[in-house]
């Protein structure tokens, strides 16, 4: 990949990159500082992606960087992000938006990460196996229990735990 291809992976893939990892861990901040690093990450390695590989190795540099984020946080505690995280959430649905908001909320991260790579951003299955680093069984597997989930949070949102 050349500056030219780099820039126009920028110009490309950063929104798509910066609405999955917001997705996933509902921190704008966050998301912006993960999506900034995938990018330097890209550009130390600019010799040797192509630019045909760069949006698949930008979601796996910022999903993998994003896991390290929150697996640090959560053995050691982050109190300034815990403010930027908590969300005032009420018990009346207004809109499908919100019962799927919460039914993604609800999903374990893996679950969530292959939902959000499959229906968000339609990644093939394949493509999800490599950016997660499953097989495209395992992939199959939790998107199948994700949606089912999904499928009977929306139906009863007051019953699902």
């Amino acid at each position: 990949m050349n500056r030219v291809e780099y820039n126009r992976a920028v110009d490309a893939f950063s929104d798509d990159v910066y609405r999955f990892i917001h997705k996933m861990c509902r921190s704008r901040e966050m998301a912006e500082d993960i999506v900034q690093d995938s990018y330097l990450k890209l550009w130390e390695e600019v010799a040797r992606v192509d630019y045909r590989k760069a949006k698949a190795f930008l979601f796996s540099t910022s999903y993998h960087r994003m896991i390290d984020i929150l697996r640090r946080e959560n053995k050691f505690g982050d109190i300034e992000s815990v403010g930027d995280r908590v969300e005032d959430t009420s018990p009346a649905y207004t809109g499908l938006r919100e019962v799927l908001e919460s039914a993604l909320a609800k999903l374990p991260p893996v679950q969530k990460t292959v939902v959000l790579l499959r229906d968000y951003e339609a990644y093939s299955y394949q493509e999800i196996a490599e950016i997660t680093g499953l097989n495209e069984s395992q992939v199959k597997v939790y998107i199948f229990r994700a949606r089912a989930f999904m499928k009977e949070f929306i139906r009863r949102p007051d019953v699902v735990v």
